[in-house]
């Protein structure tokens, strides 16, 4: 690691959008869709820390479905069970620790779930993290809200959706939030890829549901078998929105410290996660 990536990593801190010590809402852990419902809670769960994995809680789509046997139907999202607790708590506090173990930023051991609808609780959070993004259905308020946050400076990293059937549905509430902003490919050469660990070698990140099966992609037939790494910028040229299409990074974190999941995919999506929580700080 060079000196000026250590400083980034160093000064992250003063990139915060806003104070964590500013008023919160209360951290709660929700009933998790994988029945992760026991993970331990950490003793230091209440620390006050300058970065929190923030998770973003959204409606469900009303084609959500998990796998091909449970729809969500009118399941009320704001009380957990639904798309958007796909990995959740195991995938946050894994990745959670692994920045506490490969950078200096100051990480709290447990996540936040930020309901858009909770008026400015999500400014508390220069990063915000969701998955499962075919099944996501903002409503015009929350797409506005989202809009806001990123403009003054958020950052949110998508991930988990894969083919064109899952693309569509993530677009419905995308191009709500910025109807006139283009989904590019990122540059090899942006920093978002350089700013910690040099990421030029990327590859798709399959979920543990996918090498059960003995393949890395999902609807392979509906161009779901090569990874994609988007973006959304702003008039400044930052990344606002980077989406990992037609790739799990969220099981990488969750399996991490399972010995079946392979390493190589555990280490590339935290190299992934740690670079997009340094740029989100620093840029």
């Amino acid at each position: 690691m060079n000196y000026r990536r250590a400083l980034a990593i160093l000064t992250a801190g003063a990139g915060l959008i806003t104070a964590l010590y500013s008023a919160q809402r209360p951290f709660r852990v929700y009933p998790s869709m994988e029945a992760y419902d026991n993970v331990e809670l950490p003793p230091d769960y209440k620390e006050k820390t300058e970065w929190v994995f923030a998770r973003l809680m959204y409606p469900q789509h009303p084609l959500a479905r998990f796998g091909n046997f449970r729809r969500f139907g009118s399941l009320d999202w704001r009380e957990g069970g639904t798309s958007w607790t796909q990995d959740y708590p195991r995938a946050d506090r894994h990745f959670a620790q692994a920045m506490r173990r490969l950078s200096l930023v100051q990480a709290r051991s447990v996540e936040q779930p930020v309901n858009l609808d909770d008026g400015d609780d999500a400014f508390n959070y220069p990063w915000m993290n969701a998955g499962e993004m075919g099944d996501w259905k903002l409503t015009g308020a929350q797409a506005a809200a989202l809009r806001e946050y990123l403009l003054r400076g958020g950052f949110i990293m998508l991930d988990d959706f894969w083919g064109t059937e899952e693309y569509n549905r993530f677009y419905e509430s995308m191009r709500l939030v910025f109807p006139n902003r283009p989904v590019v490919e990122i540059d090899d050469a942006d920093p978002i890829f350089h700013v910690v660990y040099d990421l030029d070698d990327r590859y798709q990140v399959p979920g543990q549901w996918a090498l059960a099966r003995g393949i890395t992609y999902r609807n392979g037939d509906e161009g779901g078998a090569v990874p994609h790494w988007l973006g959304i910028y702003d008039d400044h040229g930052r990344v606002m929105v980077a989406m990992t299409y037609n790739s799990d990074v969220g099981d990488s974190w969750e399996w991490a410290d399972d010995p079946g999941y392979p390493e190589k995919y555990s280490a590339l999506g935290i190299r992934i996660g740690v670079n997009y929580v340094i740029y989100s700080m620093t840029h």
